[in-house]
């Protein structure tokens, strides 16, 4: 018992580090330890010293006039060496925050951990569903449930893609079950277009427009989505042309040319 209690320790301050770690974004570029207790319920004695602890590492640095907590260059850049390139050089970013600049719609970027989906990084446009404004990295659902999922499921060969499904419904609540031949064929429907038009999940009630990041590792598939409301204008061919364009501009593909160029698929697919 004693182990599993140590255990469970371990995990719950490793998962504290990384809400620390997520709290600063675009509009949160400074954090006191109340902003961190505020935010996530905690204590404010075992923030202030994992805060500290933070410091000491030279993830955080603590302006002495403000005490306010700020990240430094190494939280950034830690595990960026082994990261795809497109990651490592920054390139998704400018991505998302082109297409945040183009539409006034958030973004997101999703990627699969075992049957979820996880909010990898979530950048807010000012045009936000107000439904979506608390949402951030880290936030996962089960694959099933949105449009990123569904892609991200459509990169898996089909005989794995079945069982990851069937396990999928067996797991899920009585009212989110689903019909298995119907949840195949929407899944099928997009192994070839690479986006879709969808529900942005995570209990939003949003739509999006999807779309897979191209040339990902296998196993490791990764989803932009651009996410609006259901009362929102959108019209869905420009807002297509518009992923295209800065998929285009942003992850240029070195075989554009070449038959099999996963760029050229998607910008194809319409």
């Amino acid at each position: 018992m004693a182990g599993k209690a140590s255990s469970s320790n371990k995990a719950k301050i490793a998962r504290r580090v990384i809400e620390v770690l997520e709290y600063f974004d675009d509009a949160h570029r400074e954090a006191t330890v109340m902003d961190i207790v505020r935010r996530y319920n905690r204590p404010q004695s075992s923030t202030s010293e994992l805060l500290s602890s933070l410091v000491e590492l030279g993830l955080l640095h603590k302006d002495p006039y403000s005490r306010a907590y700020s990240l430094t260059p190494r939280a950034a850049l830690i595990g960026t060496s082994g990261q795809p390139e497109l990651v490592r050089d920054g390139r998704i970013v400018r991505l998302m925050d082109r297409l945040v600049a183009q539409t006034g719609l958030s973004v997101a970027l999703h990627s699969m951990v075992g049957l979820d989906a996880q909010i990898v990084n979530w950048r807010h446009g000012p045009r936000a569903p107000a439904a979506t404004r608390e949402l951030a990295g880290g936030v996962k659902e089960p694959l099933a449930r949105s449009a990123p999922g569904w892609l991200m499921l459509s990169t898996v060969a089909r005989q794995r893609c079945e069982g990851m499904v069937r396990r999928l419904n067996a797991e899920a609540a009585e009212q989110d079950k689903f019909a298995f031949s119907e949840m195949m064929a929407r899944i099928d429907s997009c192994r070839d277009p690479r986006h879709l038009f969808g529900p942005a999940g995570f209990a939003t009630g949003a739509d999006a427009l999807s779309g897979l990041v191209p040339r990902q590792p296998e196993g490791h598939p990764l989803v932009v989505s651009i996410v609006y409301g259901k009362d929102d204008k959108v019209h869905p061919e420009a807002l297509f042309q518009c992923l295209r364009d800065a998929m285009r501009a942003c992850l240029p593909d070195p075989m554009a040319h070449h038959p099999q160029s996963s760029v050229e698929q998607f910008s194809h697919a319409a």
